[in-house]
């Protein structure tokens, strides 16, 4: 297979976590004989920095024409400590969703054999949780209107849904709960926010088109509260973006490290990959940042071209430097910890 990969670096440890993921990814090209052409492109506080823009033209056009996107990470701590900045990383994030039409956010949480004494969890609590969020990306109070009245001393931020946005989200949901155990919740707050109960009465429409998949619903404070309770109780799980952005954060830590947890957003025509953490500047060209998050990503994205295979010999390789030790310093004693590369190169030579 022939593969154009947008390859979108970003701000702070993302070039180091995609520069790995792209020796991971080149090995499997050679190991099962497919070719891929990385094309890469600016984006966040790098962009910024070289055209003053987060998501330039060109590289939307670049994304738009790829047949995939691996992404890093953006932020930079001189925009996230200027509140009078007009310009940001994080809107050229916004842009790219909004423009891509990248919709859907899924975020799989699991425990690794490994490594589920290094959750701050107890390990009868997580043990064999295996769940995965899908957050809408694309609506809700990142996208509604906002402003400030009152001479700049009243601040709103408007949450708004449509019916569709939130069938189109539901679909996939349902559709996943189908392939997996055939378990739904729908989290919203519908005692106290009417485009929650949109959400739920959307949703409870749509349940008769597939009988088979029993559906919860629950109000966000609950799910929040059981998700450090009784994690393996849930399976797929539907949401709104600001909940979702929240929710997914909360549900990393029960791996042990935000370093370990991919995602992908898809889209109608592109989807992209990429880790749940941020850009870390703190990290930044240290050499011990965890790029295992990017990895994992890119083997969705070889699940996701249908190419189980390849997949699973990087999930394999993962759980192999892990069983081993080959890990950065956020899942070992500093003097036990190997560097971003070595683990990349270590992985990379694996498969």
């Amino acid at each position: 297979m022939n593969l154009n990969i947008a390859l979108l670096a970003g701000d702070g440890i993302g070039p180091e976590v995609i520069d790995q993921a792209v020796k991971v990814c080149d090995a499997v090209a050679k190991k099962f004989d497919h070719t891929i052409n990385w094309i890469p492109a600016l984006t966040g506080a790098a962009a910024i920095d070289a055209v003053g823009d987060p998501y330039p033209p060109e590289t939307h056009k670049i994304c738009r024409e790829a047949d995939a996107v691996l992404f890093g990470a953006i932020g930079h701590p001189r925009f996230d400590n200027d509140p009078s900045a007009k310009v940001r990383p994080e809107q050229g994030l916004l842009k790219m969703r909004q423009e891509l039409g990248l919709f859907a956010n899924v975020r799989p949480t699991f425990t690794f054999p490994s490594l589920v004494d290094k959750s701050p969890l107890k390990r009868e609590r997580i043990e064999g949780t295996d769940l995965v969020f899908l957050r809408e990306l694309t609506g809700g109070i990142y996208f509604g209107k906002r402003g400030r009245e009152d001479n700049g001393d009243t601040a709103y931020d408007t949450c708004t849904y449509t019916r569709k946005e939130v069938q189109r989200l539901a679909k996939k949901g349902f559709e996943l709960a189908m392939r997996r155990s055939k378990k739904l919740c729908c989290v919203d707050k519908a005692n106290v926010l009417e485009s929650s109960r949109l959400w739920r009465e959307t949703v409870q429409a749509m349940e008769k088109d597939y009988p088979e998949v029993t559906v919860s619903y629950e109000f966000v404070d609950a799910v929040a509260m059981r998700l450090v309770q009784w994690p393996n109780s849930y399976d797929v799980l539907i949401t709104e973006n600001l909940f979702g952005d929240i929710l997914t954060d909360e549900a990393s830590v029960i791996s042990g490290s935000m370093g370990l947890m991919p995602s992908a957003s898809v889209g109608e025509n592109v989807s992209l990959y990429e880790p749940i953490h941020g850009s870390y500047p703190q990290a930044a060209g240290k050499n011990i940042a965890n790029p295992m998050a990017t990895i994992l990503s890119a083997a969705m994205m070889f699940e996701d071209f249908g190419l189980s295979e390849e997949a699973t010999a990087i999930r394999d390789a993962v759980n192999q430097a892990l069983e081993t030790g080959m890990v950065t310093e956020d899942l070992a004693d500093k003097d036990k910890a190997h560097g971003t590369d070595e683990v990349g190169n270590w992985l990379a030579a694996q498969i």
